[in-house]
């Protein structure tokens, strides 16, 4: 006896220590899968394995419609399983939700709360149940059930077990579902990021036949006018040219969302690239009697760059610093040597930007002001565009400001390094 005693607690040691095996390989094999359907599989098939029963499922809380359903179980059709609505108040799922409490019974279809129409459903006959909730932080989740013991009736160890699965599943169905959800929303942002490159792409392409058409009859009509329509025909034609600048502006956002941007790099001076976007602005500087400020050495400080973009990123810089800085005062345009880098700016005294303010003013499309009450001009894609222009050559531009919004001359400055 004594030795068969010894041989008996020996078998009980082993399939403790195969129970608890088995449990971190489940434990595992849930935290690196976030597949959600093959995370429900994997639960019922393990359930049903370890409590040696004929079929476990699971039940999830529906929160748009306060009731439990079917989101897997082994052996049975999950979408058919879908179309029962489990009521919280009147079954044994509903009862173990309720009270967040694990149940056994026995003899199942005898009990009043046995929710019939699910065995009737499928046809499947309810003999013995465990059933044990799925916590998830302060709140549970679901139910998870085992149903009809192979080999006689569940018992506590039975119940142990089947929570301990139940928490770790609980865990692990969380986990696929935020998923699910950020992969959605992903997927919503990425449309609507692909229908506003359209957009964008066939107004600016769509917009130019006809724009050039304007552009054509003003410059006509300005050759053989004279007094009050030389003025009219001068008035279309710089709105034309606006018009036309806006419209670059739309196809060159476009190709650096779409990653098409060619660059041609050469060796070029910082300073005749700052020249160049100079000359393109002086014009629309000297309207608003603003002083350009040249702030660099005479020695040409090389880098190797396209100049063409280079140029054009700091014209629309200027283009913002002429836009906010009030009439008659000065932008400062300045490059240096910082070890290796090349650090060029753009310094003005114009309205300021709240620090919290100074990374999302790179933004697509984003204004400081409100849309409907603001007073400067803009798409607000001229800073996106110059920070994709230096990016996409291994530079870095960003914002400083010295006031916000309430100092009408706050000292503003917007850098770059390549």
């Amino acid at each position: 006896m004594p030795n068969l005693s010894k041989t008996g607690q020996l078998k009980e040691l082993e399939g403790r220590h195969s129970l608890l095996l088995r449990l971190v390989e489940l434990s595992v094999t849930l935290n690196s899968t976030l597949d959600l359907d093959e995370l429900l599989q994997l639960i019922t098939a393990t359930a049903t394995e370890l409590l040696e029963c004929e079929a476990s499922s699971i039940l999830l809380y529906d929160e748009k419609n306060p009731r439990l359903f079917f989101a897997a179980a082994t052996g049975s059709d999950p979408a058919k399983l879908a179309e029962i609505p489990v009521p919280i108040d009147s079954s044994l799922a509903g009862t173990i939700f309720r009270t967040n409490k694990p149940l056994i019974l026995n003899n199942a279809e005898q009990d009043p709360r046995h929710y019939a129409p699910v065995s009737d459903h499928i046809k499947f006959k309810t003999n013995t149940l465990l059933g044990v909730p799925m916590p998830i932080k302060d709140r549970t989740m679901g139910v998870l059930e085992a149903v009809n013991k192979r080999d006689g009736a569940f018992t506590d160890s039975d119940v142990a077990t089947l929570s301990v699965i139940a928490a770790h599943a609980a865990i692990a169905i969380n986990n696929a579902r935020l998923l699910r959800t950020t992969q959605q929303a992903l997927e919503k942002v990425k449309v609507t990021n692909q229908i506003k490159s359209n957009f964008l792409s066939l107004a600016s392409h769509e917009l130019r036949t006809p724009l050039g058409i304007i552009i054509g009859y003003a410059t006509f009509l300005q050759e053989g006018a004279k007094g009050e329509s030389s003025d009219h025909a001068n008035q279309v034609l710089g709105a034309a040219s606006q018009m036309r600048s806006l419209l670059d502006q739309m196809n060159n956002l476009t190709l650096l969302q779409a990653d098409e941007m060619e660059m041609r790099p050469i060796r070029i001076s910082i300073q005749d690239v700052l020249n160049f976007a100079v000359d393109e602005i002086k014009y629309f500087a000297a309207r608003r009697d603003l002083s350009l400020v040249l702030d660099f050495q005479e020695t040409p400080i090389f880098v190797k760059v396209d100049a063409e973009k280079t140029a054009l990123a700091f014209v629309n810089l200027l283009n913002n610093a002429i836009r906010f800085s009030p009439e008659g005062s000065e932008i400062v345009i300045g490059a240096a040597e910082q070890g290796k880098q090349v650090v060029a700016w753009i310094q003005d005294h114009g309205i300021g930007i709240p620090s919290d303010k100074l990374q999302k003013i790179f933004e697509e499309f984003y204004q400081i002001e409100p849309p409907n009450t603001r007073h400067y001009g803009g798409l607000g894609i001229g800073l996106t565009i110059a920070k994709g222009l230096i990016e996409a050559q291994d530079g870095k531009l960003w914002a400083e400001s010295d006031g916000a919004l309430t100092f009408p001359n706050a000292s503003g400055r917007i850098r770059f390094a390549l």
